[in-house]
């Protein structure tokens, strides 16, 4: 019992914080395997999307002039630049924040319902935030790049021969990537709903037990049970 004891007094975070965090972990990095790498028969927004994308290609090179598809292009990674961008500026307020700890911990401190926490415990909340959106922009500018990949690809490519099927290396080429371009921009976007849950963490790490559920709960309903996703199937 005293080890037990000895264990749990030495823990950076307290008991119930830790919880909170591994559940928050665990249900992230679930989701990210059920949602990507578990083979699942369910139809999903991104593999519909990736389908017609594919589509999208196989009209493209069909098109003696695919300005329309490089403007397309061009939104998407617009799309990723604008993200990437206001994720520097979080990152830069949160770096501010870690210089005014003990303020900000004495403002929620005066809560009803606001754990009370040590400066330690509350430099530990701020630096889990900046970890998601450090992940968060390198995910965003990764699709930025993957775009502009496509986009070169997209004016690489040769006038429509006789034959389309001569494309179909190239358009699974362009598929492919602009996939990944999504996957990093979808990946980027789940960390700012999982950042959600992480920022109730500073009001009680019950509370966020209770939002990472809820976050997992609207991203699933989205990505799986959506009416967008019935348009998409149904087309």
């Amino acid at each position: 019992m005293n080890t037990i004891n000895f264990i749990i007094n030495t823990l950076p975070l307290p008991w119930l914080d830790m919880l909170a965090l591994t559940w928050f972990a665990l249900w992230w990095l679930g989701y990210v395997w059920y949602t990507d790498y578990h083979r699942v028969e369910q139809p999903s927004l991104r593999r519909e999307t990736d389908r017609f994308v594919r589509e999208w290609m196989a009209r493209m090179v069909e098109r003696d002039n695919r300005m329309v598809d490089v403007n397309v292009m061009r939104t998407l990674t617009r799309s990723s630049q604008f993200f990437a961008s206001t994720t520097m500026l979080i990152l830069g307020a949160l770096v501010a924040l870690m210089g005014y700890a003990e303020k900000a911990a004495g403002v929620l401190a005066e809560l009803p319902f606001a754990q009370q926490v040590s400066e330690r415990v509350w430099e530990l909340k701020i630096l889990l935030l900046v970890l998601i959106f450090v992940y968060a922009f390198f995910k965003f500018s990764w699709s930025i790049r993957q775009f502009g990949l496509c986009s070169i690809l997209a004016g690489a490519t040769k006038k429509p021969p006789p034959d389309a099927e001569q494309y179909a290396a190239h358009i699974d080429r362009l598929a492919l990537i602009l996939a990944f371009a999504n996957g990093n921009f979808n990946n980027g976007l789940r960390a700012y709903y999982f950042g959600v849950a992480a920022l109730s963490w500073f009001l009680h790490p019950v509370l966020m037990i209770v939002i990472t559920i809820s976050v997992v709960y609207v991203l699933h309903q989205r990505e799986f049970r959506s009416r967008t996703l019935e348009a998409l199937v149904g087309e």
